[in-house]
């Protein structure tokens, strides 16, 4: 591969610095998996998730994601710290979405440790990874969870949820991240 600036990259560990966003289990997910062991998330205790909490955070994104709606085709990505919207985006591919927030999380100085990620795509392994690099220990996720999004996301201690539109959502793992308080409502 070859940027518009002329770095090169030959493969595993030729340009660290350079990180690509596609799916699959190619060299940058091989690097990204042996790293996994060095990641260090927020206590449970810490870094949590109310049940109004996520609700109002499904109906912020109800009303976000205009694109979303109108193409179908596009992503939504955001970083919300408890309700309150940081970021949003929408992107052709749930990839370059969790990049874009996560860049403007890394521009801006914003730790991870607090925040949850919502997306509309599928949190696969991939996924998880990256919000886990960027220090998010909660996902949310309009689509569904893979078995190996799920399994990382469960060795890492992260609390993933999916299926989540309206006022429903799963939690795949990490219930111990999430508070059932009964709703106002």
């Amino acid at each position: 591969m070859t940027t518009r600036a002329g770095i090169r990259s030959g493969g595993a560990g030729a340009a660290p610095e350079i990180v690509g966003t596609s799916c699959g289990l190619g060299t940058v997910f091989g690097d990204l998996m042996r790293q996994v062991d060095a990641i260090t998330l927020p206590e449970a205790a810490s870094a949590r998730v109310s049940r109004s909490t996520l609700l109002q955070l499904l109906e912020t994104m109800r009303h976000h994601d205009a694109i979303h709606r109108a193409a179908g085709s596009v992503h939504s990505c955001a970083v919300f710290q408890d309700a309150d919207l940081l970021v949003s985006i929408e992107d052709v591919s749930r990839h370059n979405g969790i990049d874009t927030v996560t860049g403007w999380m890394a521009l801006h100085g914003v730790s991870g440790a607090d925040k949850i990620l919502f997306t509309t795509g599928r949190l696969t392994s991939e996924m998880v990874m990256k919000a886990a690099h960027n220090g998010v220990p909660i996902v949310v996720s309009r689509n569904g969870v893979t078995a190996m999004g799920c399994d990382l996301a469960a060795k890492l201690g992260m609390a993933l949820f999916g299926r989540a539109a309206n006022r429903r959502f799963l939690c795949y793992v990490g219930v111990e991240r999430f508070d059932p308080e009964a709703d106002a409502n």
